[in-house]
């Protein structure tokens, strides 16, 4: 009887992963230093920060059958070979339009990294010990978190903010190279006639999979929407300078890499409906603290416990959806992934707005308070939920 093929390394997954998120993020601390150079502004820039994200949103709803068809790894592969591509033109970029184009490019090609990892380990692993080892290959996505500002920030000043793009670029055609040599010996599930965009209504006519996607959606508004605004709130609420700011939010970072390191023991000893409940009870109560401590200096401290509480709830909460995600659609489950990414990815957007708007009615206190109640209560909706199923 001939053996099964191997999977892929988790370690190279993780990789790949962690070279998407970090091509996302590592310019944000260089936007005034590429400002200068292409003689505009920090706010003109904007639009360069959308043109990654718009299109990895998007380009979900494609990705994700392309990967069911053609093979996951296959289509990681030439998304990580057109990354490379587009990370070079980022560096070579003379003008902002350049730029754009050149991120938005990228962001279509990142798109296809961490939903179709996550889709592979899924196929290859049984449901009981998914979390486990969907919190493993996560790892390089977290690590990104954490480290991405500050890499970008030191190979930034002794490299530019092209050779920042030129590294981004050597990583992700070294990863490219590895998983193309190997492709023929790992296992990596496609079907012939799996290339469906029927697979959507599918889905949509599944209740399961549509609590799975509203899940995902308000999990995107009420617990991603508030980040963008932890930083300012810090600024002006305690007198923080932005490098000490950018500290404090790392720890979110060391929560979630907490999480990652006790998965296997949680998982089992938690289960799953006491984990969205505890996850949820954890962020809602960190982020009521982060402005409800007194704005003076000694309490910095309550706002890096509160911080590295929100990274551990988050991922208590966030991974039970994850796993949930990849048996929406056992015989796609690239598709499946993508879309929970896409609806991820339309609650933040969401989420953002209102976050906005309710600051602008009711002050930082207010929004955020009317944040946590909202994130206990999704975790108490999704607790009750996971135990009547």
């Amino acid at each position: 009887m001939q053996a099964a093929p191997p999977i892929a390394p988790i370690a190279l997954l993780a990789t790949a992963g962690f070279l998407s998120v970090a091509g996302m993020r590592m310019t944000d601390p260089l936007l005034h230093v590429i400002a200068s150079d292409l003689g505009t502004t920090v706010p003109a820039l904007a639009v360069v920060v959308a043109a990654f994200t718009l299109p990895y949103g998007l380009c979900q709803i494609v990705l994700g059958p392309l990967g069911d068809r053609f093979g996951k790894l296959r289509v990681m592969a030439g998304a990580l070979a057109l990354l490379t591509l587009a990370n070079i033109a980022c560096a070579l970029s003379g003008t902002v339009q350049g730029l754009t184009l050149a991120r938005i490019a990228a962001g279509g090609a990142s798109a296809a990294v961490v939903p179709l990892g996550m889709a592979y380990v899924a196929d290859a692993v049984e449901y009981r010990e998914r979390q486990v080892m969907l919190s493993r290959y996560l790892n390089g996505t977290v690590l990104a978190q954490v480290m991405a500002g500050p890499l970008g920030g030191v190979f930034g000043q002794f490299l530019g903010w092209r050779g920042v793009f030129l590294v981004l670029a050597a990583g992700t055609a070294a990863i490219a190279v590895t998983l193309a040599r190997r492709m023929g010996r790992l296992a990596d599930r496609r079907g012939g006639a799996t290339f469906s965009l029927g697979n959507y209504l599918i889905m949509a006519a599944s209740p399961v999979a549509r609590v799975v996607l509203l899940a995902a959606m308000i999990d995107g508004t009420v617990l991603m929407g508030s980040f963008p605004f932890l930083a300012p709130y810090m600024h002006e609420a305690f007198g923080l300078p932005y490098a000490a700011v950018g500290l404090i939010l790392a720890c979110f970072g060391l929560g979630a890499l907490v999480y990652v390191r006790l998965a296997r023991w949680l998982v089992p000893l938690l289960g799953e409906s006491r984990m969205v409940l505890l996850g949820g009870a954890m962020m809602a109560a960190a982020v009521a603290a982060s402005v409800l401590l007194p704005p003076q200096g000694e309490w910095v401290a309550g706002l890096v416990a509160a911080q590295f509480a929100i990274g551990l709830g988050f991922y208590l909460l966030h991974g039970v959806l994850q796993a949930r995600a990849t048996e929406m659609l056992p015989h796609a489950r690239a598709t499946a992934v993508a879309s929970f990414a896409l609806m991820l990815f339309i609650g933040q957007s969401i989420g953002a707005l209102a976050m906005g708007g309710l600051i602008a009615q009711f002050g930082y206190r207010g929004a955020f308070l009317c944040d946590a109640g909202a994130i206990l209560v999704l975790g108490g909706w999704l607790a009750a939920v996971l135990r009547r199923r």
